[in-house]
């Protein structure tokens, strides 16, 4: 697709963003290695994931599992190197989290004597039913953050020259765009090592540990004032909770119980849709988040909505290479009172998306301290829906010598790792969404204690049909948008409604 200028200028306006976070940043301090012999913070995201763990116990909603099927000749002894010289690059691969004096910090072990934990199991013979149930086993299966190690795996011997290894990480030590951090070190160091070579990777210059200590001592700065008075007035008066139509009842305690209910755009709509962006000079991303807050307002019946967004929070050159947790998320609020069009929300959505990028620099738990929402066990602050783009680097596993690929039903691309056969959900509803050969496709993942899975396919439906009347007519209000199948409409509003 050709872009007008006006998607042009909506993505120019997003670098000249970023490139102003970069001058920003590289005017203040560098990131430098800090002493290892105190008591080491943890970065902000850190800080209230390891509250989270202690006061609710998430389970595996914050687990991070990749699975490989590997073909061919597998050399293990390369491969149990490669995943020990990873573990022994990264220290936040080898930290642990205890309370001192009531406060988490960070332990770090030494690399000398950190290994990656990796279980073989040989099961060739066995039934299909048994890898299955080993493989959810291992994304399950809860972490110690005191004790860890909090990134362990499995390799399954499944035939003479067939593997499937299984990863999985806490959130608390890593994200998605970390792990094409891993997979390609791994890459890289496997294929070394098989080969009989050294180590080619170049040193690392600072570790997580000295991000946390730099963060904190940035987040009093002046940029970090003027972008929390920002997220102050943008957020004032947001609704405290998006009211659904669940199932069920919300329990007094958050769930982390979940599903995945698979969506995809076909090539037809996919076009639509990037065309329509392109006249009113929003990107792909903003179009869709405009499609799902129209949805969220239609079934809540809110006209203020607010989505919880991420950005990979890689903004410092320093950091880029480097296996942590630096995910932020942004609270995007869309306003749909007054009867918007479909060109009207656009329009709208875009402000608000560029005005978040543009102070995405806060950690949102600054955002949260500064906002004071009501605060409840039951739902997350801000926000209880998000909406995740996929456009991180990825980084396939390509060992040398053998024919890898993702084993089993992954809803790629859109959840990539982090969703690779999930039953946890952090949120009410998440839509992962990416493109991939001319489609756009992904899954909603839900919260099973609020919603059936019948009535998420139901939603995603919806989504589906506001998409497509949105590319149909972007001159009709967004109220008027048509959401149900015709069976379903001629249900409720001829055979419900034949009094």
């Amino acid at each position: 697709m050709t872009l007008t200028p006006s998607v042009i200028d909506a993505e120019r306006l997003l670098k000249l963003a970023r490139a102003a976070r970069l001058q920003r940043s590289s005017a203040m301090a560098p990131i430098e290695p800090v002493e290892r012999g105190v008591a080491l913070p943890l970065s902000f995201a850190q800080q209230r994931l390891w509250f989270i763990e202690r006061l609710e116990g998430a389970g595996g909603a914050y687990h991070i599992p990749v699975r490989q099927r590997l073909r061919g000749e597998l050399d293990r002894a390369a491969l149990r190197r490669a995943l020990d010289r990873v573990v022994a690059r990264h220290e936040a691969l080898r930290t642990t989290f205890v309370e001192v004096e009531g406060e988490p910090v960070q332990r770090i072990a030494p690399a000398e004597e950190s290994r990656f934990h990796l279980t073989e199991h040989d099961l060739r013979g066995a039934a299909e039913a048994d890898v299955r149930r080993l493989m959810a086993e291992e994304a399950g299966a809860p972490f110690d953050l005191e004790r860890g190690p909090l990134i362990r795996g499995r390799l399954l011997r499944i035939g003479d020259s067939d593997h499937v290894l299984l990863i999985t990480m806490h959130h608390i030590v890593s994200d998605g765009w970390s792990m094409g951090v891993f997979t390609r070190e791994l890459n890289a160091l496997y294929a070394a090592f098989r080969d009989g070579n050294p180590d080619p990777l170049a040193p690392l210059p600072i570790q997580y540990a000295d991000y946390a200590v730099w963060q904190r001592r940035w987040v009093e700065g002046e940029v970090l004032r003027e972008q929390a008075a920002y997220w102050q007035q943008t957020l004032a008066g947001a609704p405290e909770l998006l009211e659904l139509p669940a199932d069920h009842a919300r329990p007094a305690r958050q769930d982390f119980t979940g599903g995945l209910v698979d969506m995809e755009l076909d090539e037809g709509l996919t076009a639509g849709l990037k065309a329509l962006g392109a006249r009113h000079g929003a990107t792909l991303y903003m179009t869709l988040l405009a499609g799902w807050a129209a949805v969220l307002s239609r079934l809540s019946g809110q006209d203020d909505v607010v989505i919880g967004t991420p950005t990979a929070n890689r903004g410092r050159k320093e950091i880029e290479e480097l296996i942590g947790f630096f995910v932020n998320v942004l609270p995007v609020r869309v306003a749909l009172s007054g009867a918007p069009t479909v060109a009207e929300l656009l329009a709208r959505v875009k402000a608000r998306a560029l005005g978040a990028q543009q102070h995405q620099d806060i950690p949102f738990e600054q955002v949260v301290e500064v906002v004071q929402p009501a605060r409840s066990l039951s739902h997350t602050p801000l926000f209880q829906v998000m909406f995740t783009w996929q456009n991180a680097p990825e980084g396939g596993m390509e060992l040398s010598g053998l024919a890898a690929r993702e084993s089993g039903p992954l809803p790629a691309p859109a959840a990539q790792a982090e969703a690779a056969e999930q039953t946890t959900a952090k949120f009410d509803l998440s839509l992962f969404l990416g493109e991939r050969d001319g489609r756009i496709a992904g899954v909603v993942e839900y919260a099973a204690a609020l919603f059936e899975r019948q009535t998420v396919e139901r939603f995603a439906g919806y989504l589906l049909r506001a998409l497509e009347a949105m590319v149909a007519d972007e001159r009709q209000p967004v109220s008027r948008l048509p959401l149900l199948p015709e069976v379903e409409r001629r249900r409720v509003v001829e055979e419900w409604n034949a009094t």
